[in-house]
């Protein structure tokens, strides 16, 4: 006589912890783009500006960093024009911050859509960072007209680096930072909705902890030049400032560990997630 576990079937994943899926993903490219896309239409589909929106929020943030921290407070920008410092900062901290904060919500934003209908989950994260790339290229337009202003003043010092080849190499760390971040974050959010309400102030104590409104030869001298050794988008910053102005210097250590850094947080965010993405329809 049968007993009644003789009938019964049990279904489980059959990819391990780390199964990336890379070629699954390749497979559903054409999935990243439309999502992309629906990123980009809908933020501003319904805006009487639409996209100048991506040019009027970085305008109004140097205008008032300008005000607050240059003329009131008085932190030194290295000897570069306010101008090109603060939009120098803020152009790759605002990608990062965008794609942290879009991807750290990933699983909660799209749950209706990840239970009706199977794909890599990975590519939901991918897409808004792909996402925002389009607002880091009109910002980065924005930046450039503004360094042209200012190299061609006369006696200006500014002047582009032959180093600005490292410039794809930057953005593609910071995307990798970001997106690594962000589905760690994602991945604790679906059992622990503590890490939800983090999101916001974490994201403005990390821009603190970033060189974005000073520069690190400022903080050298206070002793918490040894604290930014252990922030990866420091020297990213940093480099981008100086392939774009020729001021500062260029950390090639610091740039080889940020590298290093990103690649392991990216790493652990894809297994984390990985595992998570199997049962976090029970969670969320």
């Amino acid at each position: 006589m049968s007993g009644p576990n003789d009938f019964t079937t049990i279904i489980k994943p059959s990819a391990g912890l780390f199964n990336l899926k890379l070629r699954e993903v390749w497979a559903y490219r054409d999935l990243i783009f439309i999502l992309a896309r629906r990123d980009i239409v809908a933020v501003y589909k319904q805006t009487i500006l639409g996209p100048l929106w991506f040019l009027i929020s970085p305008v109004l943030t140097v205008l008032v960093y300008m005000f607050v921290f240059g003329s009131i407070a008085g932190i030194s920008t290295d000897g570069m024009p306010q101008a090109v410092f603060y939009l120098g900062g803020i152009t790759l901290w605002n990608y990062f911050s965008s794609c942290f904060t879009a991807t750290a919500n990933t699983f909660t934003a799209n749950a209706q859509i990840f239970g009706k209908v199977y794909f890599p989950r990975i590519v939901a994260p991918m897409a808004n960072v792909l996402a925002n790339m389009v607002k880091l290229g009109i910002q980065m337009l924005l930046f450039l007209v503004v360094l042209c202003y200012f190299m061609y003043q006369e006696g200006s010092s500014v002047a582009i680096t032959k180093e600005i080849y490292l410039l794809p190499i930057l953005i593609i760390m910071m995307a990798g930072l970001s997106l690594g971040i962000g589905i760690i974050i994602s991945s604790l959010t679906t059992k622990y909705r503590d890490f939800k309400n983090f999101i916001g102030f974490g994201v403005s104590l990390l821009m603190y902890a970033s060189p974005v409104i000073y520069p690190i030869s400022a903080v050298k001298d206070k002793g918490y030049g040894e604290l930014l050794a252990y922030n990866p988008i420091a020297p990213i910053i940093e480099t981008f400032r100086y392939i774009f102005t020729g001021y500062g210097h260029l950390d090639w250590r610091g740039l080889l560990i940020s590298g290093l850094v990103t690649l392991a947080i990216l790493l652990l965010g894809l297994v984390l997630f990985n595992r998570v993405e199997r049962t976090f329809m029970d969670t969320v």
